[in-house]
């Protein structure tokens, strides 16, 4: 696998006493979709947050082994969570927009990061609305409240927020679970579209959606990554017999 962006070793998590994951093994490749897929409460989303380090904020994590974002150890006391978090950005199961303008959602992060010049600030808006596909829906409609969009746009405008800021990486924890088909779709399209810029990690509990929107899939089970390899691979000649137990609907 060439250019490696994320890989991590003997990762392993606990809440408290009990092991969320288990020496995570795996490699991440650059400007590629990797799904992570599996049964609830398998440690997807757990790894996923462990990325961008969100775990630290649950009080009785503690992690060992290692987890390398472009060579550098991320868990090392020498780095600085808040860079990190810029470069890793992070879109959600649920639709977060903040209760401001459209423009004040996409303008926010540039502006914490210190830009404050108007032109600027209107041309990060617009390039990142139109990264996320939605700029000629909301283009006329910048100053009105976030909160009147719908489900579907507002992902769109929280992946256009999660843009704005460049980060090199972008986490998504099951970005599409809350829409309808269409905006479903539209997401896929726009996943497909930001893997030529962005390396791509995501949570999915949708077969069909690993199957057509990433290039490799992890399967974790109970904590454990059992199998990682490209997408075609894991759904149509899977390594483990797990693997393909989960993938054909015989448990999960």
């Amino acid at each position: 696998m060439k250019d490696i962006k994320i890989e991590t070793r003997n990762l392993s998590l606990h809440y408290g006493e009990k092991k969320a994951l288990k020496d995570i093994t795996m490699q991440i490749p650059s400007n590629k979709v990797t799904a992570l897929i599996g049964p609830s409460g398998c440690g997807k989303s757990t790894f996923l947050r462990s990325i961008n380090r969100m775990n630290d904020l649950i009080p009785s994590v503690t992690i060992t082994g290692q987890l390398l974002v472009e060579g550098i150890d991320i868990y090392d006391k020498n780095v600085d969570v808040v860079n990190i978090r810029k470069k890793i950005g992070m879109v959600f199961q649920k639709s977060n927009p903040f209760p401001k303008s459209i423009y004040e959602n996409v303008a926010y992060g540039p502006r914490i990061n210190g830009i404050k010049n108007k032109s600027e600030l209107d041309e990060i808006v617009e390039t990142s609305l139109k990264q996320a596909a939605i700029w000629e829906e909301l283009k006329d409609r910048l100053d009105d409240s976030a909160m009147g969009l719908s489900g579907g746009q507002q992902q769109r405008l929280c992946i256009a927020r999660t843009l704005a800021v460049n980060p090199d990486i972008i986490l998504m924890d099951e970005p599409a679970s809350a829409l309808d088909p269409i905006s479903t779709s539209k997401i896929e399209e726009l996943i497909h579209e930001l893997k030529e810029q962005y390396t791509i990690i995501i949570v999915t509990h949708n077969m069909q959606q690993a199957a057509r929107t990433s290039d490799y899939t992890a399967f974790f089970y109970l904590g454990k990554l059992i199998e990682m390899d490209k997408t075609k691979t894991i759904f149509t000649k899977p390594n483990q017999k797990q693997t393909e137990d989960y993938i054909t609907g015989r448990f999960g």
